[in-house]
C-alpha cells in the first residue's frame, strides 16, 4: 500500500477493530473442515490488512492451516446493553503465514497471520446502528 491511499476499512470500523479484544478467525483444516479460533487482532495501516498474533503462533493449527490453505475470515463482534445494539465485522479473504513480519507497524515481533481483505460485511458500526452493509475489495 502506498501513503494516500484509502484504507479498506472506514474510519469507524477501524476504530471499533481498535476497541476490541477478541476476534474469531476461521481458517481451513486439511480435511477441509473449518476450523474457528479466539484471537487477538488488529488493523494494520501500513499494509491495510488485519494481522493476528499470539503466543506460539507458528506452531499453531491455525497457522499451519494457512500455510496450507490461505482462504480465511476473521470475524470481531460484540453486544451492546440492548438485543438490537449487535455489531459486527467479518472479514473474509487471503491469509499469509508470515514468520517475522518486515513492516514497522506490526504490532509482534514475531509469527503473524496477515489477511488481506476481499469481502467485508460490517452492521452496526458505521454509523452506530446502521445497517448491513456488504463491499468487496478488488485485487491490487
Amino acid at each position: 500500500m502506498r501513503e494516500g491511499d484509502p484504507t479498506v476499512l472506514t474510519e469507524g470500523e477501524i476504530a471499533y477493530v481498535a476497541a476490541q479484544r477478541l476476534g474469531r478467525l476461521a481458517t481451513v483444516a486439511p480435511d477441509g473442515a473449518p476450523q474457528v479460533n479466539p484471537v487477538s487482532c488488529y488493523f494494520n495501516p501500513a499494509t491495510n490488512t488485519i494481522d493476528i498474533g499470539g503466543h506460539n503462533m507458528a506452531a499453531s493449527r491455525k497457522y499451519r492451516n494457512v500455510q496450507a490453505n490461505p482462504q480465511a475470515a476473521v470475524v470481531i463482534d460484540d453486544m451492546a446493553e440492548s438485543m438490537d445494539g449487535i455489531r459486527c465485522l467479518e472479514i473474509r479473504g487471503t491469509a499469509e503465514a508470515l514468520g517475522t513480519p518486515s513492516d514497522s507497524a506490526a504490532r509482534s515481533a514475531g509469527p503473524i497471520i496477515r489477511i488481506h481483505p476481499r469481502r467485508i460485511i460490517s452492521w452496526g458500526i458505521d454509523p452506530p446502528g446502521h445497517a448491513r452493509g456488504t463491499r468487496s475489495i478488488p485485487r491490487a
